[in-house]
């Protein structure tokens, strides 16, 4: 068996693809309306369906998983993320962990937990 795909589900599918292509330079395989499979295995799903389907509220922020990115130049990125068009809500701005390891933690615009660190 093998991990395809994360699926993280957003309200504006076009400000989600805009927000993974500029900050992380994911491009999208396939748009199937609603449903939209970027490079690196994520697919974004759009809300209304994934409630309908679900036949239950989604959550946001409610903290139970994680997307992790890693970036050698991760100063670069800290300031990429300061400047975004639209302001993000930080968990912690650039710190870096008592084994070396730098790291950044925020919020998607739906409220999706990332966290961006330097490669271990």
């Amino acid at each position: 068996m093998k991990l395809k795909n994360v699926l993280i589900v957003v309200k504006d599918m076009k400000k989600s693809i805009a927000f993974y292509k500029n900050l992380f330079g994911l491009e999208v395989i396939c748009d199937n309306d609603g449903n939209v499979i970027m490079t690196e295995g994520l697919v974004l799903q759009d809300i209304k369906y994934w409630e309908q389907f679900l036949g239950r509220a989604c959550i946001p922020r409610s903290n139970m998983s994680e997307l992790y990115f890693e970036e050698r130049d991760i100063q670069t990125f800290a300031e990429k993320l300061e400047n975004y068009e639209e302001p993000v809500e930080y968990v912690n701005r650039l710190m870096t962990h008592s084994w070396g390891q730098q790291v950044i933690r925020f919020y998607d615009p739906d409220g999706n937990l990332i966290e961006v660190g330097t490669p271990m």
